[in-house]
């Protein structure tokens, strides 16, 4: 059976949403009642080609598909394809991008946050 696919155009992106988690590591939980809802993350599936502009002034998109990003609530719109909820946005609505940084025992800038500075 044929898939649908959404192609983002200009300084679109198209985002799949992970499981939103209330829960925070310090064992916050955010209440589903609050006023202001947490960050959202998902995981960016596609990217339009930026804008007219941009390769004239050398700006490339500042993600690309695979990505795990960090948007506010309020972001974009949502869609359904293949009943697949999925958020469209502007890329500059993104908060930004989440990469795993690896950081070796005993790293002095994490003294004070282990109780050891």
């Amino acid at each position: 059976m044929a898939r649908n696919q959404l192609r983002p155009l200009f300084d679109r992106v198209v985002i799949k949403e992970l499981e939103p988690d209330r829960m925070r590591q310090s064992g916050l939980v955010v209440p589903a009642g609050s006023h202001e809802p947490p960050p959202q993350h998902g995981i960016v599936l596609a990217v339009g080609q930026g804008v007219d502009w941009w390769e004239a002034a050398g700006v490339q998109m500042p993600v690309r598909p695979g990505d795990h990003v960090v948007f506010p609530a309020s972001a974009g719109a949502w869609v359904e394809v293949d009943e697949e909820r999925l958020l469209v946005c502007r890329v500059t609505e993104l908060l930004g991008v989440l990469e795993r940084v690896e950081q070796p025992l005993g790293d002095p800038r994490l003294g004070d946050a282990l109780g050891e500075g």
